[in-house]
């Protein structure tokens, strides 16, 4: 049998490994994009929390891919001091349910989900989140 056995030795990532892929995808995104969100950290947790789950409404935990918190330059960011950092939370149980579902690749759904958490909690259109994935290759 000449077949690779390499994923037979492969494993869903970890959450550091999918943090990993979400930071490298968050640097590929347009400057100008990057900028609305001030300094961001992106965690990577295994699901929402149940207070999370309750307030965005989420039937199950698996309804929720990321979410976005914080404000944003146009919200005043600069000014507010003593503030926490804007964060983006991605889930990792979700998304991995959501790329054995579909045909895009890990990747793809990790820059998606950065965009449209950012693209949603600043108001843009769907037209500008799709153009700024086409931006990030």
């Amino acid at each position: 049998m000449s077949m690779s056995a390499d994923w037979l030795k492969r494993g869903a990532p970890s959450l550091a490994e999918m943090e990993a892929m979400a930071e490298e995808a968050y640097a590929r995104l347009p400057e100008e994009f990057r900028a609305l969100c001030g300094n961001l950290v992106i965690r990577v947790e295994d699901f929402p929390t149940d207070e999370v789950q309750k307030e965005m409404e989420a039937e199950t935990p698996f309804d929720l891919l990321g979410l976005f918190q914080g404000i944003g330059l146009a919200q005043g960011y600069e000014l507010a001091t003593g503030m926490l950092p804007n964060m983006i939370f991605l889930y990792r149980r979700p998304i991995l349910d959501y790329w054995a579902e579909n045909e895009e690749t890990l990747g793809d759904i990790v820059t998606h989900v950065l965009v449209h958490e950012i693209g949603h909690h600043f108001g843009l259109s769907d037209d500008d989140m799709e153009r700024i994935e086409e931006e990030a290759g």
